[in-house]
């Protein structure tokens, strides 16, 4: 896997029903990288931090590959990197063969996938169409949270090379999960034991338990 943008936001204020809202959901690239850290990524902006950013979700991947099936399906947006606000745009990155706990090493940074990436209104005001949430969920493909376990720089054309990898569920074997009608116990069992976990995660895997 290829890192072949790096991106972060500076705020921006749109109005959602009424209200201002801040969003660091416009990324755009940063040609001479970006620096990972533990709660972040240095200069980003996160507009909800409950949701995005944190501990467990300080980065976010995104499958650089996926760009051309949604290009033909928004060819009018002024396409670049960042669009689906990740921070590292990744060429080769497959959610079904990424394992959540995997480590990799990202130029001098080291990183652990932790969940995949739960869309929310603030992606169809980037797209300027909603409809896209539903989309994005069927089409499934939403990039990976990832724990910065060790902080440092990270520049476009540096490699992910993979440090470990447990023998637990993909990332999209846990999409699945979080958006599929049934509700396997067992998996959601499995997913609780991680302790890297959001606490909003962890909240909905209980609630649906019961």
């Amino acid at each position: 896997m290829e890192i072949v943008s790096t991106n972060r936001a500076t705020p921006v204020v749109l109005n959602w029903k009424g209200r201002d809202i801040t969003t660091g959901i416009f990324k755009m690239p940063q040609n001479e990288g970006i620096c990972l850290k533990t709660g972040g990524v240095s200069g980003d902006t996160v507009g909800n931090p409950g949701v995005h950013g944190g501990r467990y979700k300080a980065c976010y991947l995104f499958a650089a590959d996926t760009y051309p099936h949604w290009q033909d399906s928004y060819p009018k947006l002024d396409w670049k990197y960042g669009m689906f606000g990740e921070n590292l745009s990744v060429e080769g990155l497959d959610e079904r063969e990424l394992r959540v706990g995997t480590e990799l090493r990202a130029g001098e940074a080291l990183l652990r996938i932790t969940s995949p990436r739960e869309p929310c209104f603030k992606l169809g005001l980037r797209f300027q169409d909603q409809s896209i949430i539903e989309k994005f969920i069927a089409y499934g493909r939403p990039g990976a949270y990832a724990e910065v376990v060790r902080e440092g720089t990270v520049r476009p054309g540096d490699r992910l090379e993979l440090v470990s990898q447990p023998d637990d569920l993909s990332v999209a074997d846990f999409y699945r999960l979080l958006y599929g009608e049934q509700k396997d116990p067992e998996m959601l069992e499995r997913a609780l034991e991680w302790h890297f976990l959001s606490d909003q995660t962890r909240q909905m895997l209980r609630r649906w338990l019961k």
